[in-house]
């Protein structure tokens, strides 16, 4: 079997910045053992695998190691697959998930997601959560992620985590946020569990962050950036109960899998 393939670059004007998301267009669904198998072996942070269903598409995501529920960069890289790549016409593009509907429409000349809200609930500031990241955070929040939140930028920077300390506390992941000096927020988000130390930029994070920021600045919208590596810069609304998270992306490859 032959599989057409993209790697994208999302959360990014250019090549070799934002975080990199695998593209796998279906016709049918294939066992979750063979899609498994096919992100491990792509071995990026998320690849997407979509089918056609009725006037939308039926998206999945995959780390390295497990299916997960949500996942925004590789959300972005498919719609712009389907629109650069597959000359798909609909805006926006509505997908059916784990999580739900989700759309992708393009506005302002980037991509803008509609995702679900995950606000975050105050938490116990456990010590293992500080050991982990190296240092302590003055807020702890939690969804199915711990939030640890520093008060300055410096300090998100300075993290060095233990990743198997990390992997070792009772959620999917950290993330890790603070003001940021030229944009409304910093984040920083690290899942060791899932098989992604730490990730380069991470939509789904900002379902949480976004909430959050805007209660605590008084503002419904919100410019963000993630201090990976590679880094990404993204643009926040917050929605009712819906979260609206806008970006760039661009398509670093093209090629078929050999099944």
């Amino acid at each position: 079997m032959t599989l057409d393939y993209y790697q994208v670059d999302a959360f990014a004007d250019r090549v070799f910045t934002g975080n990199p998301a695998g593209v796998v267009p279906l016709k049918r669904w294939l066992p979750a053992a063979v899609l498994q198998s096919l992100a491990m072996e792509n071995n990026h942070a998320e690849t997407a695998f979509f089918v056609p269903r009725g006037n939308g598409f039926h998206l999945r995501w995959f780390t390295p190691k497990v299916e997960i529920d949500l996942c925004g960069h590789a959300t972005l890289a498919a719609a712009h697959v389907l629109w650069t790549h597959l000359a798909h016409a609909e805006d926006p593009i509505l997908f059916e998930t784990m999580s739900g509907p989700v759309a992708v429409s393009r506005e302002s000349g980037r991509l803008m997601l509609d995702f679900p809200a995950r606000p975050p609930q105050t938490a116990e500031a456990l010590p293992a959560l500080a050991e982990a990241l190296g240092a302590k955070p003055f807020q702890v929040w939690k969804t199915n992620n711990y939030l640890a939140v520093f008060r300055r930028e410096e300090e998100l920077r300075a993290l060095a985590p233990d990743f198997s300390k990390l992997a070792a506390l009772d959620c999917f992941g950290v993330i890790a946020t603070a003001p940021g000096k030229s944009v409304d927020f910093v984040s920083r988000f690290f899942a060791p569990k899932a098989g992604i130390n730490e990730d380069s930029v991470t939509g789904s994070a900002h379902c949480t962050l976004t909430p959050y920021w805007s209660k605590r600045l008084g503002k419904p919208r919100l410019r963000a950036e993630q201090l990976s590596a590679r880094g990404g810069r993204l643009w926040c609304e917050i929605d009712g109960d819906r979260v609206k998270i806008a970006g760039h992306a661009v398509t670093y490859m093209r090629g078929q899998i050999e099944v």
